[in-house]
């Protein structure tokens, strides 16, 4: 039986957002090991353990190739110039998601347009990016939020259409398929990020591309490398160091490859124990006057598997509770609260307010839960507790 970490590396919350402290506990002999041969082998990026995890999640996820980064933003930048983006292209993302889904576009040379969500997954909404598609539009990026994939069978269609490539933003969705395809393979190319909070979480950023197409592959390995895809010069013969593109620094570091591993070992395990904690929190908050919404899984045309990363409901006077709980100890964490197109950084795209109605509802609505396979039942019931205090005077 592994000891639980000293209380010092516990946090101070009686049920935090996020903490990992027993899987730690549980893993650290395995994670140990892996570390101590990264050092012994003194290669600490780009090394054997990257190349370990490379294959381990390609046999995980059916792709052909993986390609190890040092975060999920810069794999979707990589992904994206590796697919082709040229200065300019139009790429349609949803308005709703995380930053990065948009500011990758501009990273990699392209422009965001956006395009509103649906209501019941919020996931890209196909009529509302069908709309958003003009003469400059060469791509269209899907993002699987939260617990589902967003809707790829009109995603395609969209596609179809207009002649765009699919590049999807599944920086959320490992374990995610669409009718027995991984998440990120039902387009040309896709990602994973490995941020802490994640279902497979690294102990600091870190990435990978995923894709079926050996040329985005190898695109994508010399782009994270300085641009460099190995081959050697006429006039330099036998050196392998010629940079024939303008690449980035993004290479894996291999400690957090070595704390993957171990944690990619007991990845089906935790996805089902989120299972376990989302069913209990929908069980005790589905009567809650004040939650409006509770996550529903989306119909879709083909079987699909869904993976509790978040759990995301949507409540009556958002801030106030997040303040009630966090006086209780009791973290939270809103997705997202401004909607992307309103977003200062856009502002010269000259999106409005009320532009996109559905996005803008959800961030004035939607609140994630503490969710994670440290978690407790108990800790499930006291945050529902909570919340049916804060709305009606007494626990649920």
């Amino acid at each position: 039986m592994v000891e639980r970490l000293p209380s010092s590396w516990r946090c101070a919350l009686a049920v935090p957002f996020f903490a990992q402290s027993t899987t730690f506990a549980e893993l650290w002999p395995d994670i140990e090991r892996r570390v101590d041969d990264v050092i012994r082998h003194g290669k600490y990026s780009h090394g054997a353990a990257v190349a370990e995890l490379e294959s381990a999640l390609a046999a995980y996820t059916g792709a052909r190739h993986v390609i190890g980064v040092n975060s999920g933003t810069d794999a979707l930048v990589i992904a994206l110039r590796a697919a082709g983006l040229r200065p300019g292209d139009e790429v349609v993302v949803p308005a709703f998601s995380f930053i990065a889904s948009a500011s990758s576009v501009v990273l990699a040379g392209g422009r965001p347009v956006f395009a509103d969500i649906e209501p019941d997954g919020y996931g890209i909404d196909p009529s509302s990016a069908a709309a958003a598609v003009t003469p400059a539009t060469r791509f269209v990026m899907p993002v699987h939020l939260f617990s589902q994939l967003a809707d790829l069978s009109g995603v395609l269609a969209v596609a179809a259409e207009h002649g765009l490539t699919v590049i999807e933003d599944s920086a959320e969705a490992i374990g995610m398929r669409w009718d027995g395809t991984h998440a990120g393979l039902v387009g040309l190319a896709g990602v994973l990020s490995f941020f802490p909070t994640k279902t497979l979480g690294a102990i600091g950023d870190a990435g990978a591309v995923i894709t079926d197409d050996p040329e985005v592959a190898g695109t994508a390995a010399a782009l994270r490398h300085h641009g460099r895809f190995g081959r050697t010069l006429d006039n330099f013969p036998g050196i392998s160091h010629a940079t024939e593109v303008s690449g980035m620094n993004s290479k894996m570091d291999d400690i957090q490859a070595a704390v993957l591993l171990a944690k990619l070992a007991r990845l089906e395990e935790d996805i089902k124990r989120r299972a376990v904690l989302a069913e209990a929190y929908s069980a005790r908050l589905a009567e809650i006057p004040g939650v409006f919404l509770l996550p529903t899984v989306a119909p879709r045309p083909v079987p699909t598997s869904d993976v509790w990363y978040v759990y995301v409901i949507e409540v009556s006077r958002r801030d106030e509770l997040v303040r009630y709980l966090a006086d209780r100890d009791i973290g939270t964490e809103t997705y997202y609260p401004v909607p992307m197109h309103v977003q200062p950084c856009f502002a010269d795209l000259g999106y409005a307010p009320g532009a996109f109605p559905v996005a803008e509802r959800a961030c004035g609505r939607t609140l994630a839960l503490p969710l994670y396979p440290d978690l407790d039942l108990d800790d499930v019931d006291e945050v529902c507790d909570a919340i049916a205090t804060f709305y009606t005077g007494r626990p649920a």
